[in-house]
């Protein structure tokens, strides 16, 4: 059998993934360990705890999604043209330094499976490609990135058959189409890392009038972003980072002159005018043309009907859900975790595939990759905290978890593996009633406390999709959104955004039984097959274990945890509850406790 632990370290959602004979064992994202959000860590907790769910004690190849000599040339090149750029260059050196001890690293932490393994350096971008082909249904397809940067490359593409990927070509550092839409992010007040979604759901709210300022900003030739560097600072001044440990920062990108043209940056806690609304909606509608001129031009250079997509970018919802529309591509996978956590099952199966000349045998159609707790686990932690719980069978908890959801309560869910990547998708979700006008508002005041603006996304039946939904074509992932047919918005107007989309994930019951079930069941009960679904959290990475699912249902305002086959009412356990929430709201306020 051969084995490889595939590591995102040192950088963003930093994570780890186990093939076995090139098939996924596991795959894991440090921050749901540490409870560090985005953690950039070294994956030394993901790595135990794949190496864990395989049975695996030593592995024969370690892969990292990073290659410091990748551009080396171009990376010199710049550093000697822009002396400015002196600090951001001994950033990422230190970081590449990191990254050629990271074996060393790993046996002090304890993760001694790495002791004898053949270490292996993939390029980020190549990394990311292999992540979205290898594990697609297509046995050809494009495939593209689209990030911020990664090993001096922000934009790669190419043509997969079989076991392989071509490379056919590339955008360099310092342009970036990931870079754009992160100033406008900053400048927008939102500072924080991956905060760019923010700005996707706020671009519901707008008219694309600064739309030709936009395009002053960046455009794309023969599918080469090209940026206006002087609206920038990344390139020459250096942008502040840090990826070494802890939550990755970076400081703002965009230049005076950026906000000479687009008007003043909105403080972070700053009221969001129509202005800001505007400038989302204009941003995003530029990305789009920028994504949708990539992948044409890939489409063209190709002459492939289907494509593969992953970075950043490709989380992207609403471009997604319009490339059948603005491309000539007929067919698309995007990779669930198409963010830099992704890199590190992406650098195994590269491995795998290119290095090693290994034919496919794996599709991902489900992301449910991550740990999980029997029975005898959760009763232990329900129990040791002394909580009221009813023990069901299955058929029960579905009946009375539907129940409870088409009666207005909130229901926080907790089955089986945990989903790896950014989105809870039926394991370590919060669930309620799609039909409810007043839903989003009390999820937000009673649990999330997140910006008002921001949509929450629903989860059909897949048989059901184009009943509700303007497409019907699977997603699976949550990673596009399709406008909701117009007669049907009044029906669900919890998860109807501004503008007459849903970023939906279509359930099947070979990816998820227990939740299309429970789906289901709740169509039959309500007459609408669809659950409002949002992660399972309170501002913290998503819930891994019953007992920080436990902690959350006691300290927010939630009505019902179903936790494996266990059943908690908030009405049965106030005293409980009571506590927990004095106790946040001591926390949260600063006070001794």
């Amino acid at each position: 059998m051969t084995t490889i632990l595939g590591l995102n370290a040192y950088h963003g959602d930093s994570s780890a993934a186990l093939l076995k004979d090139g098939a996924l064992a596991g795959a894991v994202e440090e921050e749901r360990y540490n409870r560090i959000k985005h953690w950039a860590g070294l994956p030394s907790l993901a790595a135990q705890q794949v190496l864990a769910m395989g049975g695996v004690d030593r592995v024969q190849h370690l892969a990292i999604s990073r290659d410091p000599k990748a551009r080396f040339a171009d990376k010199l090149k710049r550093i000697a043209l822009r002396p400015g750029s002196w600090k951001q260059a001994a950033n990422r050196a230190f970081n590449s330094a990191k990254l050629t001890q990271l074996p060393a690293d790993l046996l002090q932490q304890g993760v001694g499976a790495v002791k004898d393994a053949e270490f292996h350096f993939v390029e980020h971008h190549r990394a990311h490609l292999a992540s979205a082909f290898f594990v697609s249904p297509f046995e050809e397809a494009a495939v593209v990135s689209v990030d911020g940067f990664g090993d001096f490359t922000s934009v790669m593409w190419g043509a997969g058959r079989g076991n392989t990927i071509e490379v056919r070509g590339s955008v360099q550092y310092p342009h970036s189409l990931g870079l754009y839409y992160t100033a406008i992010t900053q400048l927008l007040g939102f500072p924080k890392y991956g905060d760019e979604y923010k700005m996707m759901g706020l671009s519901a709210l707008g008219e694309p009038r600064f739309l030709e300022q936009m395009r002053q900003i960046v455009r794309v030739e023969d599918g080469q972003v090209r940026l206006n560097l002087d609206l920038f600072r990344h390139h020459n001044e250096g942008v502040e980072m840090s990826w070494i440990g802890g939550e990755p920062t970076l400081g703002h990108v965009y230049s005076k002159k950026m906000v000479e043209l687009l008007g003043p940056a909105r403080a972070s806690r700053g009221e969001i005018e129509q202005r800001h609304m505007d400038l989302a909606a204009s941003a995003q509608a530029l990305l789009e043309e920028c994504y949708f001129a990539i992948l044409n031009h890939v489409q063209k250079e190709t002459g492939m009907k289907a494509v593969c997509l992953a970075g950043g970018v490709a989380l992207n919802c609403v471009a997604n859900g319009m490339i059948f529309e603005k491309t000539g591509f007929r067919d698309v996978y995007v990779q669930p975790a198409a963010h830099d956590a992704g890199t590190s099952y992406g650098a195994a199966l590269y491995v795998w595939h290119q290095k090693l000349g290994k034919p496919r045998q794996f599709v991902m159609n489900h992301v449910y990759w991550g740990s999980q707790f029997d029975d005898v686990d959760i009763r232990r932690v329900l129990d040791g905290a002394g909580v009221r719980y009813h023990a069901l069978t299955q058929d029960q908890l579905v009946d009375r978890t539907s129940q409870h959801i088409a009666d207005g309560d909130i229901v926080g869910w907790f089955q089986g593996r945990m989903e790896f990547g950014p989105r809870a998708l039926g394991n370590r979700s919060i669930l309620a009633d799609p039909r409810r006008h007043d839903m989003k508002d009390t999820l937000n005041r009673r649990i999330k406390f997140r910006e008002p603006f921001r949509p929450f996304c629903p989860s059909v039946l897949a048989e059901a999709t184009g009943e509700y939904f303007e497409s019907s074509y699977t997603s699976p992932f949550m990673v596009m959104a399709y406008k909701i047919k117009a007669q049907q918005r009044d029906r669900i107007p919890a998860v109807t955004h501004a503008d007459g989309t849903g970023r939906l994930q279509t359930v099947e019951p070979d990816a998820n039984p227990l939740y299309w079930k429970l789906i289901r069941r709740f169509g039959e009960v309500s007459g609408v097959p669809i659950l409002l679904n949002t992660s399972f959290n309170e501002n913290e990475p998503i819930v891994e274990t019953p007992q920080q699912a436990l902690d959350c249902f006691l300290r927010t305002r939630m009505d019902v945890l179903a936790v494996g086959n266990h059943l908690l009412i908030k009405k049965e356990n106030t005293e409980f509850s009571e506590s927990r929430r004095s106790f946040a709201e001591a926390e949260s306020a600063g006070t001794p406790k």
